[in-house]
C-alpha cells in the first residue's frame, strides 16, 4: 500500500510535478468520488513528456499539430498512472484539480469540487497494462485508507460524469478486471 500524507495530500513514492491548474476545494467539501480518465499525447502515442507538459502549461504547439488545438487548455489531474505503472502526482489530494470539466454525478454538478481525478495513460481502444491496474488498485486502496470520505467512494469513468462530452477511459478499460483486483487487494490488505 502507498503512504499518503493527509496533511500535504502527497503520495510518497509518486513522482511529484506540481501543476498550476488547481485551486482550493469549496469550504467543507471533501473528496467523495474517484474519477478514472484516459489520456495520451499526442493521441494514441505513449511514453513522451507531453502529458506532463499539458498539465504544467508548458506544451509546445510546434511539436505536434494536435498541440496547437489544446495549448491554451488549462487542465490537470491529481494523478497519472503511466503505462509502466509509475505514478505521477500533479495536484495535492487536498486541492481541487481541474480534471472533470463540466460534469455531474447524482444530480451534483462540478465534480472537480468533490472528486479525485486519476488519469491512466491510454486510449479508449488500447488495452491498459497489468502494471496500470496494479497501481490503480494500490492508489484506490490507499485513498480509501487515508481519507474517511473515500472509504466507500464510488469509482466512475470520466464518461459517467460527462456523458456525450467524454468517452474515457473507454471500452478498453476492463471494469470487471479492475473491481476483481481491487476486491482481491482489499481482502489481502
Amino acid at each position: 500500500m502507498l503512504t499518503i500524507n493527509t496533511k500535504t495530500g502527497l503520495i510518497d513514492g509518486a513522482r511529484q510535478l506540481p501543476s498550476p491548474n488547481c485551486d482550493d476545494r469549496p469550504p467543507d467539501c471533501e473528496p467523495e468520488l474517484i474519477i478514472i480518465h484516459g489520456i495520451s499525447l499526442p493521441p494514441g502515442e505513449f511514453g513522451g513528456p507531453y502529458i506532463d507538459h499539458l498539465f504544467t502549461n508548458s506544451l509546445d504547439p510546434d511539436e505536434h499539430p494536435y498541440f496547437a488545438e489544446i495549448v491554451d487548455t488549462r487542465v490537470s489531474s491529481h494523478l497519472l498512472i503511466e503505462r509502466n505503472g509509475q505514478i505521477v502526482q500533479y495536484v495535492s489530494l487536498n486541492q481541487r484539480a481541474w480534471h472533470a470539466g463540466e460534469s455531474c454525478f447524482h444530480d451534483r454538478d462540478c465534480c472537480n469540487d468533490f472528486s479525485i481525478g486519476i488519469e491512466l495513460e491510454g486510449t479508449d481502444t488500447d488495452d491498459y497494462t497489468d502494471a496500470q491496474y496494479d497501481a490503480l488498485c494500490d492508489v484506490v486502496q490507499s485513498l480509501r485508507t487515508a481519507f474517511d470520505s473515500l472509504e466507500r467512494a464510488p469509482i466512475v469513468g470520466h464518461s459517467d460524469v460527462a456523458p456525450g462530452r467524454k468517452t474515457d477511459p473507454g471500452p478498453a478499460f476492463d471494469w470487471a478486471r479492475f473491481e476483481h483486483r481491487l476486491d482481491e487487494g482489499e481482502v489481502k490488505a
